[in-house]
């Protein structure tokens, strides 16, 4: 099967096609897991991290990508919960190991085996993968396969983002950076909390005019003052200025949501900007993200059928992955990116 194979670390910025198309066994399901032929496979933020080592791979060469879409290519012994040619997707969370308090209580994403889609397991950016039945999910028939994809991490976790947010409707709510993430956290708000407001701090103009486009009601860069203080606001970015910028724009008792697996070291210091009165005094607080849940893929699948959400899409070739992640690196972004295996 043709795939996108990571061999080692290096800095995309110095190196522009850290992936290699390649030639590879196919993978056969082992007990209780399904092969999947892939179809499309969302393109994270979370995959940028990995190749330049903020999260690492524990061995290479790996196989990135945990948006995968596809067809149920064949059945290890013991599955129940799918049969052959039903479409499911695969989100970040691989697997965790089941009997802790945190997986008992439906919370894998804290597990401390917590394995990776992408990441410790080959993911999406390839023609097949496989995966437990425990952690695949079934898609539901009004999105296709390029549409449901980035739901499965760029939106799941936008959807624990916006829980752990604890907003009522009403509240005023921030999102720093517009992209794969916020964009969908913005759809869910207009339907949850029809009464909210939305700001939006992006760096481009290109941003905050798309962010204008799909309800937002103000939209500036990231060192502005919005209109008015903020109950709460959601931090999709990799940097470090917006938690400063975000902490003083929020209410007195508001909470900062940090949706983000790792931060880059570029503008660090920016933390030395931080002043106790102004941004942390009144019982602010920060909560970060961390991973996603199977609740909150499977909740989040049901909701976004329910509204519907239809993701903004960017295509590209399985073998643009490069491409693809450059543009993200250099933020030339408007929604989402994803491969297509066709």
């Amino acid at each position: 099967m043709r795939a996108m194979i990571l061999a080692g670390i290096s800095n995309i910025r110095e190196n522009r096609t850290p992936l290699q198309l390649v030639d590879m066994p196919e993978p056969a399901p082992d007990e209780k897991e399904i092969l999947i032929k892939v179809s499309a496979c969302g393109v994270c933020h979370t995959e940028l991290d990995e190749i330049e080592g903020r999260t690492p791979p524990p061995a290479f060469p790996v196989v990135l990508g945990h948006q995968a879409v596809g067809r149920v290519a064949g059945i290890g012994r013991g599955v129940t919960k799918f049969r052959a040619d039903e479409r499911v997707g695969v989100g970040w969370i691989f697997s965790a190991c089941g009997h802790c308090s945190a997986c008992l209580e439906g919370n894998e994403n804290v597990c401390q085996e917590f394995r990776a889609t992408g990441r410790d397991a080959n993911g999406g950016y390839a023609m097949f993968m496989t995966v437990s039945q425990d952690f695949a999910y079934a898609i539901p028939d009004i999105f296709s396969d390029v549409e449901a994809a980035p739901l499965l991490c760029a939106g799941a976790i936008g959807y624990r983002s916006l829980r752990l947010a604890k907003l009522k409707n009403g509240q005023g709510l921030g999102l720093m950076g517009f992209g794969a993430s916020a964009h969908l956290i913005l759809k869910m708000v207009r339907h949850k909390y029809p009464d909210s407001r939305v700001s939006v701090f992006a760096r481009s103009e290109k941003e905050q005019a798309f962010a204008r486009e799909l309800g937002a009601v103000w939209a500036g860069r990231m060192e502005d003052e919005p209109p008015e203080k903020l109950h709460a606001i959601i931090d999709t970015t990799p940097a470090w200025k917006p938690v400063v910028e975000a902490m003083k724009n929020l209410k007195n008792g508001g909470r900062l949501v940090i949706n983000a697996i790792r931060k880059e070291e570029t503008d660090k210091d920016n933390l030395l900007n931080l002043n106790y009165p102004t941004h942390l005094w009144l019982e602010k607080e920060i909560k970060s993200v961390a991973n996603v849940a199977r609740r909150d893929i499977s909740e989040f699948l049901q909701l976004a059928s329910e509204i519907p959400i239809r993701p903004e899409v960017q295509e590209f070739a399985l073998e643009e992955a490069n491409e693809a992640l450059v543009e993200l690196k250099e933020a030339r972004i408007r929604g989402a990116k994803v491969l297509r295996m066709d």
